[in-house]
């Protein structure tokens, strides 16, 4: 992972980003051609508690040590982020399983059972004939290397009620 931050001064005294601290982010994702997936840049900033298993560990770890005001740019790989890309999570379903035909074409994201009793499961279709649907049960980043830009607004230590 390789880090490029740019920090301002004047950070002595000022909480941290750490384990249990709420953080308050403005962050940009991109692919690495420079496209941009997303960002809270002009919408309202990301708000987490550190720690909390609700980032992937590679978006938390530059940012640990992080105060109100510094910026840092890192790059995450794959297996810090979203996972590699793995064939075994696409699966060929019958045609025929499907009620709303009309909606099956090539990059549509659907929602599916999940088999293991977790919820909806999303899945990108990848192909469509007459028998078979081809889905992609991967997350649509897996195998990406990213770049993390992420800048502190605020750090404040998280209260339970």
């Amino acid at each position: 992972m390789k880090d490029k931050s740019v920090e301002s001064g004047g950070n002595a005294g000022m909480p941290a980003a750490d384990d249990n601290m709420t953080m308050t982010i403005h962050f940009t994702l991109r692919l690495e051609d420079g496209t941009e997936v997303d960002t809270t840049r002009g919408k309202r900033p990301a708000e987490f508690v550190f720690g909390d298993g609700n980032l992937p560990p590679g978006f938390e770890k530059p940012i640990r040590g992080m105060h109100p005001g510094e910026t840092r740019v890192s790059e995450v790989t794959p297996e810090h982020a979203f996972g590699p890309w793995n064939p075994q999570n696409v699966q060929k379903l019958k045609r025929s399983d499907f009620e709303d035909q009309e909606a099956l074409e090539e990059g549509v994201v659907m929602s599916f059972a999940d088999p293991t009793g977790g919820g909806e499961l999303p899945g990108v279709i990848r192909s469509v004939d007459e028998q078979q649907v081809e889905v992609d049960f991967n997350h649509p980043l897996a195998g990406r290397t990213l770049t993390f830009e992420v800048e502190v607004l605020e750090v404040t230590p998280t209260t339970t009620h």
